[in-house]
């Protein structure tokens, strides 16, 4: 049997970018590849200078790192660094751009949708709302593995009606047999049992704030009125935004699915066949670890992904683009 670069080879390649969210970010991300590429200090100066904070001296503070309002601007910065660096390298553009969650911002800003200085501005912005729409309440995520979609969606429906003070959902449809589920510790517990008395697992996720749930609707009409007053472009690269798995076609209809992100799910698993049945055969993930990849094996009809946060990796990329 032929290897992945050996079939890649044997069929002209067609490429689309993804750019991982929150949960990706690492102490030190990117430092490696500042050693080589001058592009990521600059876009990290370019980047802190927009905010009013060192963004750099906060991808070495595990602490500031894991606050979701510098988590968001920090990974965006870190997944555009490296994506100047694959813009210089790549003979031709990606015929795609798509982002998990926070990443959607960071494909926009690829696209040049969105200016890096809005784009940092924005998230940090928006990891603000996320925090202060849940000031004390006592919140959760797990992901659960191995039930069906539709299952893990009636067990949340369940407990939101039959649990007192439940509130609980389906945040990330991230691969078949993964769905990470957000809400209330109370919502979020009464799901896991249900889940461990079917025999599967559910694993509570350590995170700041629940991401994609009922809880965001406050952040979700807060940053409507934001996303009101920033300039959009039309963008040079098509990006399938999370909310639907589609391609808005202008400025109103990119920023209400940004907008509806935040209190819905993403749904990864079909953003990933809308990609499949678009002929994508690479898949390059552009930003700070290997999460995008490890999902991009366990959909479907996988699509071989290779990440790029990491010199060798760059490099293993390039010779087999090539």
């Amino acid at each position: 049997m032929a290897s992945v670069p050996d079939m890649v080879k044997k069929q002209p390649t067609r490429i689309a970018v993804i750019f991982p969210g929150q949960g990706s970010q690492a102490v030190g991300m990117t430092s490696e590849l500042a050693e080589i590429y001058p592009e990521i200090r600059a876009t990290f100066t370019e980047a802190s200078d927009a905010l009013g904070e060192d963004l750099w001296a906060i991808c070495q503070d595990e602490e500031k790192l894991n606050q979701t309002q510098y988590t968001q601007p920090a990974l965006l910065t870190a997944s555009i660094a490296i994506w100047r660096i694959l813009k210089k390298k790549m003979d031709t553009a990606p015929y795609y751009l798509a982002g998990h969650s926070l990443g959607e911002y960071s494909a926009l800003c690829a696209a040049d949708v969105i200016s890096l200085a809005d784009a940092v501005t924005l998230v940090h912005k928006r990891g603000q709302l996320m925090q202060e729409a849940v000031v004390g309440i006592d919140t959760a995520m797990a992901a659960v593995l191995g039930l069906e979609d539709n299952r893990v969606e009636n067990l949340c429906e369940q407990a939101t009606e039959h649990v007192d003070g439940a509130v609980v959902g389906a945040a990330n449809f991230n691969s078949p047999g993964q769905v990470v589920i957000s809400g209330n510790s109370v919502g979020v517990n009464a799901v896991i049992d249900k889940v461990q008395n079917t025999g599967k697992k559910a694993i509570p996720l350590k995170v700041s704030v629940p991401s994609h749930c009922a809880l965001m609707e406050p952040a979700s009409n807060a940053l409507a009125e934001i996303l009101a007053s920033i300039k959009f472009d039309q963008a040079n690269i098509p990006v399938i935004q999370n909310r639907y798995a589609r391609i808005e076609s202008n400025a109103i209809g990119i920023k209400q699915a940004l907008t509806e992100q935040l209190s819905q799910p993403v749904l990864w698993s079909k953003t990933m066949q809308e990609l499949t049945d678009k002929q994508i055969n690479v898949l390059i993930e552009c930003g700070s670890g290997n999460v995008l990849s490890n999902l991009a094996k366990r959909q479907a009809q996988p699509i071989t992904s290779y990440p790029t946060d990491k010199p060798a990796r760059l490099d293993k990329l390039m010779e087999i683009l090539s």
